[in-house]
């Protein structure tokens, strides 16, 4: 029996925010993959989960990919996770997925962890329709890709590393100017968990004097939408 290769999201905080079935399948697995072995052994150990582990990162994909495929070949039960969130999402994983369907290996991710979806929906910011960015360049491009973003009419969803989001929200200051709404949320699921709501003048002055730390993830409000004027083309012209 060829088993799929599975796709597992793990808790971006809180140890707790991890599904049945999700536990099941990783105690039931003959090779685990993950980014960083060492972050998925403490949650191995949370849980009392004793299958073995395997790096499978950005810096490994490209060769391990067909490793991994080969197990799920020969019948092994292969997992794939990220340190936090759902692999694929901003994390290694599409190059394992990619290979296996090459191969014409069955493929099931399961519903869970993201970081960016409970971040959207408490912001308050419009999310029936959003754009998600994830993280941007940190530097060709980077200017470019931020003025195409807030053209939007939606919420931009950004991940950001705390070195740079002062950067970043200084670059959203000279490019939209300081009232357009921003929200910050920090160490979602954590002990420390935060909102931070305002205009971009307003968290920027926030965060120079105060330093960001842990995950992060900024929504950028949608561009308000302009009212159009109706011209008549006709007017200037005495048409009869």
């Amino acid at each position: 029996m060829v088993y799929p290769l599975v796709v597992i999201p793990t808790p971006v905080g809180n140890m707790e925010d991890i599904t049945l079935r999700a536990l099941r399948l990783l105690r039931e697995a003959d090779m685990v993959y993950a980014e960083d072995t060492r972050t998925t052994a403490k949650l191995f150990q949370a849980h009392d989960i004793q299958a073995p582990l395997k790096s499978f990162h950005i810096h490994n994909e490209h060769s391990v990919a067909g490793e991994l495929a080969s197990r799920v070949e020969r019948g092994e039960r292969v997992a794939l996770v990220s340190d936090a969130g759902t692999p694929g999402i901003s994390d290694p994983g599409f190059m394992a997925v990619r290979v296996c369907l090459e191969r014409g290996l069955e493929v099931t991710c399961l519903p869970g962890a993201t970081a960016f979806v409970p971040a959207l929906v408490g912001s308050g910011l419009p999310c029936e329709r959003f754009f998600f960015e994830g993280f941007l360049p940190n530097k060709k491009g980077r200017k470019t890709r931020i003025e195409a973003l807030v053209e939007r009419d939606v919420t931009t969803v950004l991940y950001e590393s705390p070195k740079r989001l002062v950067k970043l929200l200084g670059e959203l200051q000279e490019i939209v100017g300081g009232d357009r709404q921003v929200v910050v949320a920090r160490e979602l699921s954590k002990k420390f968990e935060e909102f931070h709501r305002g205009s971009v003048v307003e968290l920027l002055s926030y965060f120079e004097e105060n330093e960001p730390l842990g995950e992060i993830v900024v929504m950028v409000a949608p561009q308000e939408k302009r009212e159009s004027v109706h011209v008549n083309k006709y007017k200037e012209h005495n048409f009869r």
